[in-house]
């Protein structure tokens, strides 16, 4: 079978030994409670319901009316406990739901439906009505992404399941404990994007393209469906160079995947898609990995969307004394890193990764030697040395011709530069000084016109 790549990126140290070999455990939380973020992915959602109120599994509690949004459910039946603000992946602080449970297996889902006989719209609509988005990370609401404009014709639905970060390994035991949910989530999505599908594996995962071919085959949908390798390197994952190396299209800068004919898919996705019709269950539930070499014993775990991280140490798994200097809600890559375990496991959280001192390589950093490492690494092709220059030197429009905003933070500028630079978190507040200009410039804008309507206005009057 013939691999593909992308120029660029890098070959970290994989660590997937330490959790590929473990089956996917379902696990609860201690406190027999969970804390939901009211947002997870599209616009802010509201609030449904209040202090006191009790919820079933799989209800909905939150939502939003625009069409940006994905609504969120209880992934545990009991009483809410507080509506408040609360620290998750990132750092920040955001309204959530706390729910205590009541033990019951009481449950509030949506009625299955037949997913190649309803219309297009009633499947985008069963889609959203589930909360799904984005599992590899993004959280991007999927049935925006399912619905590209009708001028993008899309050819192929990529299931992206290279799953290139170091350490995480939940995608793999996924394709292998649930291949036949995963083919069904993809011929799903394809049938309501219209487009033949395309399971992408990293080489390291060869292995599982056999079983994945048997279970295509049994269901007499080879001639839209097929498996495809690529080489084992970071960022394969990303959308723009899994494009690249699977079609051979290179996604210009400020365009998307439909540009080039395609849709990308999480393998987490097509399975909550696939429960979402068949059970009618929403995304209630999230598999992760947990891992690093502060971890006693790394697994693989399936628990309520809403658990605290905290609610599962030790009873689900225990950490080496003294041994964590580093908690990330993500890979060591991409991932973010947290204060401590008192967050919340998202629908986007692929896996929390504990590292110990010899791991995370803390150094000072240095002066740049212009060597120009980081360029060749970039996978996305752009200057890192050349934007963090004019980043520093606060020239933004200058960053943004380099390539600034098209920088997607995969961290191999970082990984490779000799010198120890801050690459990727200078090229963040980067992006943070454009946003800010953006938004200043919108105020300005609005001021402008509201001035304008009150002149007018007493014009009139007058």
């Amino acid at each position: 079978m013939k691999t593909h790549t992308f120029k660029g990126g890098i070959h970290p140290r994989e660590m997937k030994e330490m959790s590929n070999g473990c089956p996917i455990a379902d696990a609860f939380p201690s406190t027999k409670s969970v804390t939901i973020p009211i947002t997870m992915g599209g616009a802010p959602n509201s609030a449904l319901v209040k202090v006191g109120d009790i919820v079933k599994r799989g209800q909905l509690i939150a939502k939003s009316d625009k069409f940006m949004s994905a609504p969120v459910h209880a992934s545990i039946s009991g009483k809410v406990k507080k509506i408040q603000s609360f620290m998750v992946t990132g750092g920040t602080e955001v309204p959530c739901i706390t729910i205590e449970g009541d033990g019951s297996d009481e449950t509030d889902f949506m009625p299955p439906m037949d997913p190649f006989t309803c219309t297009r719209d009633e499947a985008l609509a069963r889609i959203r009505d589930a909360g799904i988005v984005g599992m590899g990370g993004a959280s991007f609401p999927a049935h925006v992404k399912l619905n590209p404009p009708p001028e993008k014709k899309i050819d192929f639905v990529l299931l992206n399941a290279a799953e290139c970060e170091p350490y995480l390994t939940v995608d793999e035991r996924t394709l292998l404990e649930q291949c036949g949910k995963v083919v069904d989530g993809l011929k799903i999505v394809m049938r309501v994007v219209a487009a033949k599908g395309l399971i992408v594996l990293e080489e390291n995962k060869k292995y599982i393209a056999p079983k994945l071919s048997d279970e295509i085959k049994s269901r007499g949908w080879e001639k839209d469906m097929a498996v495809a390798v690529v080489k084992t390197k970071y960022p394969q994952g990303c959308e723009k160079n899994i494009v690249e190396a699977v079609l051979g299209v290179e996604i210009p800068s400020g365009r998307l995947p439909a540009d080039a004919g395609a849709v990308i898919t999480n393998v987490g996705t097509v399975c909550a898609i696939s429960d979402a019709f068949r059970l009618g269950m929403p995304l209630i539930d999230r598999a992760l990995t947990i891992s690093g070499g502060a971890v006693e014993k790394p697994c693989n775990i399936r628990v309520p969307v809403g658990t605290l991280v905290s609610d599962l140490i030790p009873d689900v798994f225990s950490l080496k004394k003294d041994a964590a200097v580093k908690i990330i809600s993500g890979g060591p890559m991409m991932g973010f890193a947290m204060p401590s375990t008192q967050f919340p496991i998202a629908k986007g959280t692929s896996g929390i990764t504990f590292l110990t001192k010899k791991e995370t390589y803390i150094v000072d950093e240095g002066q740049c030697i212009s060597c120009g490492k980081c360029v060749k690494a970039c996978p996305m092709g752009l200057t890192p040395v050349m934007m963090v220059r004019e980043v520093k030197a606060e020239n933004i429009d200058s960053a943004k011709k380099f390539g600034l905003m098209d920088c997607i933070e995969c961290g191999c500028c970082s990984f490779v530069c000799p010198a120890n630079v801050r690459l990727v978190q200078r090229i963040r507040l980067g992006k943070g000084m454009v946003r800010a200009q953006m938004a200043m410039e919108k105020a300005k804008a609005e001021a402008a016109k509201k001035a304008a309507e009150e002149c007018k206005s007493s014009g009139e009057t007058k």
